[in-house]
């Protein structure tokens, strides 16, 4: 389960900077080393590395864990251990002593093949754009996808020999950074370069769903907090009789209600880490665990609905915490990996097949 924040060492640096970095749309200097230095981009790092090597509940652990302080930082945390994760798949020696030779360095990617490589005697000349991309300008490395003679590869490349197009502007999750990367002519060693599947295995899958949807939980957690510190205050319903918020039935039933959904959220990402691990998953389980993951990321916005009601409109004050994780939790939950009816189209089709 999600620790309280005290159980997180680096929750209140992440949360004090959770302001700055939505405003420069990027993270601060200060996030991403609080992100080193908790171990949270070493998540995936394989353990002949030094990473932590992490299972899939841990992952999504420490992913709430962070994204209940600043959910920009649990995303780019999140598309680290995706990003690592593919590459351990798709590489090997020598690149992986090179790209993993700092563990806790922040590592980026995209699977969209929107870029074009020609070989060439000295390597792959690759020209192309990738949208999007988390993270893309504090990381060192990142694993792009492309066509090479008309087949799905990817390949690995120090960000610095890239162009960082700041093009992301968002409502939401605006600090995770998710710019353009851009190559013109760059060319790529042969070896730093390989043949991989166009979609990703189904545990895959899972998996970096959960990367997405931890983040969500982790804020709608966060949202939680706000509005309990608002029930410790003095506030009290406007134009009643109240003393405070905790003496009206219906604020504690409101407050009950945001509270279960963020426990039922909670708990079906924890099932799915759990249970997507084991070998050998039918096409039906696994539809049936998207259909999880969906239903929780739209517990997370019921919740967050319900915690606004009762914050009331000062609630949407730019200086108000709860309007940042309202925006991020709305903006992230509808990510491609949480689509909710094509999560419900895969489940029919698995019924009647």
């Amino acid at each position: 389960m999600i620790q309280s924040k005290a159980g997180f060492e680096y929750h209140q640096i992440l949360l004090e900077q959770a302001e700055q970095t939505e405003r420069q749309d990027r993270l601060t200097a200060a996030s991403v080393e609080a992100l080193r230095r908790s171990g949270a981009l070493a998540l995936r790092t394989p353990v002949q590395y030094g990473g932590a090597g992490a299972d899939a509940t841990t992952c999504a652990v420490r992913l709430a864990e962070i994204g209940r302080a600043c959910p920009s930082a649990a995303w780019v945390a999140g598309t680290c251990a995706t990003a690592k994760t593919l590459f351990a798949q798709s590489f090997d020696e020598p690149i992986q002593k090179e790209y993993f030779e700092d563990p806790d360095a922040l590592v980026c990617g995209s699977g969209a093949p929107t870029a074009r490589g020609v070989r060439e005697a000295d390597g792959v000349r690759v020209t192309g754009r990738w949208e999007s991309v988390s993270g893309s300008e504090d990381a060192d490395w990142t694993q792009l996808a492309l066509m090479i003679d008309g087949a799905y590869h990817v390949m690995a490349v120090p960000v610095a020999d890239l162009a960082v197009e700041r093009n992301w502007h968002m409502a939401g999750m605006r600090g995770t950074g998710s710019q353009r990367l851009v190559a013109d002519g760059l060319l790529v060693p042969t070896w730093r370069t390989a043949p991989a599947a166009a979609l990703p295995q189904p545990q895959d899958r899972l998996f970096f769903a959960l990367c997405v949807l931890a983040p969500v939980v982790g804020a709608t957690r966060g949202a939680l907090d706000v509005v309990q510190e608002m029930f410790e205050s003095p506030r009290k319903p406007y134009m009643t009789g109240y003393a405070s918020m905790g003496e009206s039935p219906g604020a504690r039933h409101w407050l009950a209600d945001a509270a279960r959904l963020v426990d039922r959220a909670e708990q079906s990402m924890l099932a799915v880490a759990r249970d997507s691990a084991r070998a050998g998953l039918a096409e039906l389980d696994r539809a049936r665990l998207q259909m999880s993951l969906t239903g929780a990321a739209r517990d997370c916005r019921g919740a967050v609905e319900r915690l606004l009601d009762l914050h009331g409109a000062s609630g949407f004050r730019t200086t108000n915490a709860l309007q940042l994780y309202w925006r991020d939790v709305a903006v992230g939950s509808r990510h491609p990996l949480l689509n909710p009816y094509l999560a419900t189209e895969g489940l029919g089709t698995a019924l009647v097949s």
